[in-house]
């Protein structure tokens, strides 16, 4: 297929376009460095891949630290410093330069996508409160002379301070210093330039501060009515969750979480000045695992000016590893859910970054200071406590202990009719030049009908993305697709799949890979002699079974269906082998009732069908929690895909090739 003849300017923008539109809300991290003892940043880096983090913001344009993450596919928010705030005020041209060093010098390797102006200015630098506006202003012009205001968007953390009568949250507004002066002409500035509101929010610091008034579970966001929560993720005994919501009584709504509340009183001060629609994203947000409270006179950093609960004898700790597990894999969990609405704008994204990466040992006034224990991460790079940027996980609920993984979230990249037919083409072009597998799209093969732009483009787009694992910014293509989160209707599935043997290569090569195969995680038992798929005895139908059955294990993943040249993937069900590729999940009943109930309850909660397990239905019998946990995880794993990480549940299930049987009933082989 050729590429188009502007298919080059596409390219050009789609290396560093924003995606915020793919999903409903991304996770990523603070770098902060206020540290001597930290890992280098290509090390970080590293780490950050490892653990699947897809969107870091820092504090500064640290050379060094873009260089290192040039190529990575890791988007940067950047900050220009408050110490730099009135000269890109006062001057167009500083703006500009600053601009020019600091983002345009590192595009597109690195994909910069936001700049930060200044941090906290009300309560860190309120001498620069009326410069705020300007250099925001001028650095976005900056950026638009640079041609690089489309790709990169101008935004300001706010501290939470900045709303007052945040309770309930219907009353919020801006503090009267600020409201008209500043946050009014800032929102202006930000809906002109098809940006958003940056606000960094704490709920432990209201927690904190009136621990009597407050419920631990309400502000970690415990409970069983958020579906991302830590009692829904399978690890937190429901009857531990003491959280019967807070009402608004003006409006109504219920708030079960401390921090949909503070949202919602942020959303609630921006419609009081006009702005019911604009977006705010979470810049900070995040729970200290340990130390105590600031000692009078000292000097806080970040806007932090809370005493701790937990000093005084008869005070329940706060600052706790459960707790900051807790708070964060809650987080996390509503993120990948896609449950990021609240109650006042149900319909609202979230993007988060969770302060912060590591604990900073020159932060705060000395090692027992909170501010020293933010971190994810300890400076030899371990973890603090589990958490999972790529699976929906056990929270632990105030309690301690790990999570392990949990379901991964299906989606699919479908292409968007508005753009036309001319740019779907482009991009169609460009997918299947760069990876997708578009022969099922062609003339008299499988998917060709329905033969629209629209269903080939669809087709290929979600190729694409499903052969990137998924991985932010692989659903974009310059606009022209967006990710879903439902299995599309009206195209045809790019998400089955199988590896089989290429016969061409001969018998030989075909053992050695067979016998790769078998050495390395694909399950052969059912090949051997007088097994079921034994027959037909050839090397290419051995090697198809084989091959297909590490394929499937290994999630489907690219470059697991190769073997030297041996093997390549379809996408039409191989007819006259042996199935291969049904598998189930099961539940793993050594964990115990608790767990397996748990876990049972979030799976009927999020898609399963659990109606055949109901009293007097079909497979209520056998009634023990191992049998009705089987078929509510079976039937979640199925209707998501089979993907990877769909048979999890914190440790309480696994995947198995042979079909179970459970009393009377067959567990499904398919959605």
């Amino acid at each position: 297929m050729a590429l188009a003849p502007f298919l080059a300017t596409f390219l050009a923008a789609s290396l560093f376009a924003t995606d915020v539109a793919e999903a409903a809300g991304e996770v990523g991290v603070n770098y902060g460095r206020v540290a001597n003892d930290l890992p280098d940043p290509a090390s970080v880096v590293n780490l950050l891949k490892q653990n699947g983090v897809t969107m870091v913001k820092i504090y500064d344009a640290n050379p060094k630290v873009l260089q290192s993450f040039a190529n990575t596919g890791i988007k940067m928010m950047v900050m220009l410093p408050n110490e730099n705030l009135a000269d890109a005020a006062r001057d167009k041209g500083y703006a500009l330069g600053w601009v020019r060093k600091n983002v345009q010098a590192y595009l597109p390797a690195t994909q910069i996508h936001a700049v930060a102006v200044g941090n906290e200015v009300f309560d860190s630098r309120p001498d620069l409160n009326q410069n705020l506006v300007p250099a925001m202003a001028n650095v976005q012009a900056a950026l638009a002379q640079l041609g690089l205001a489309d790709a990169v968007k101008v935004t300001t953390p706010l501290a939470f301070s900045a709303v007052t009568d945040s309770y309930p949250p219907s009353k919020g507004r801006f503090r009267d210093d600020v409201a008209q002066a500043v946050m009014k002409p800032m929102l202006e500035f930000l809906q002109r330039t098809g940006s958003y509101l940056t606000v960094n929010i704490y709920p432990f610091l209201a927690y904190a501060d009136n621990p009597d008034k407050i419920s631990l579970d309400y502000a970690l966001g415990n409970t069983n009515n958020n579906p991302g929560g830590a009692a829904a993720a399978g690890l937190l005994d429901a009857s531990e969750v003491e959280n019967n919501g807070v009402p608004d009584d003006d409006t109504g709504l219920v708030y079960y979480s401390l921090l949909d509340a503070q949202l919602d009183a942020t959303y609630y001060a921006m419609d009081k000045l006009g702005f019911p629609s604009l977006k705010a994203y979470l810049g900070e947000t995040g729970h200290p695992s340990g130390g105590r409270r600031r000692r009078a006179g000292s000097s806080p950093r970040h806007g932090r000016r809370h005493l701790m609960a937990g000093d005084d004898d008869d005070d329940p700790p706060v600052a706790t590893v459960a707790n900051a597990h807790a708070y964060i894999n809650n987080v996390i969990n509503r993120v990948l859910s896609g449950n990021t609405g609240t109650p006042h704008r149900p319909d609202a994204d979230m993007d988060v970054y969770i302060f912060a990466l590591f604990n900073e040992n020159e932060k705060g006034s000395g090692a027992d200071d909170i501010e020293q224990n933010f971190g994810l991460f300890y400076p030899n790079m371990q973890k603090v406590y589990e958490f999972d940027f790529q699976h929906i996980t056990g929270g632990g609920g105030g309690g301690g202990g790990g999570g392990g993984g949990g379901s991964a979230k299906a989606s699919w990249c479908v292409a968007n009719a508005g753009v036309g037919d001319s740019r779907l083409q482009a991009a169609l072009d460009w997918a299947c030049g760069h990876g997708a597998d578009c022969g099922a799209i062609q003339p008299g093969a499988a998917c060709f009908q329905p033969d629209t732009k629209l269903a080939h483009a669809s087709y290929a787009f979600n190729d694409y993305y499903q052969r990137k694992g998924r991985a932010s910014g692989t659903c974009d293509f310059n606009g022209a697709a967006h990710v879903v989160y439902q299995a599309p209707a009206d195209t045809c599935s790019a998400k089955a799949s199988w590896c089989v043997a290429n016969t061409a290569v001969g018998d030989a090569r075909l053992q050695a890979a067979l016998d790769w195969a078998c050495g390395n995680g694909a399950d052969c038992s059912t090949i051997q002699p007088g097994a079921t798929c034994f027959q037909p005895d050839t090397k290419a139908a051995h090697a198809s079974y084989a091959f297909n059955s590490y394929y499937q294990r290994k999630g489907r993943a690219s470059g697991t269906c190769d073997f030297a040249g041996a093997a390549s993937v379809v996408y039409q069900e191989p007819s006259g082998a042996c199935d291969s590729t049904s598998s189930w999940c099961v539940a793993n009943a050594g964990v115990g009732d608790a767990r397996l109930q748990a876990a049972l309850d979030y799976a009927c909660g999020h898609g399963a069908d659990c109606g055949a397990i109901q009293p007097s239905a079909a497979c209520f019998e056998p009634n023990t929690k191992a049998a009705h946990a089987s078929h509510a995880f079976n039937s979640y794993y199925q209707r998501n895909g089979r993907g990877s990480g769909a048979c999890d549940f914190a440790g309480a299930a696994s995947v198995v090739h042979q079909a179970p049987k459970i009393g009377n009933c067959v567990l499904p082989s398919r959605a």
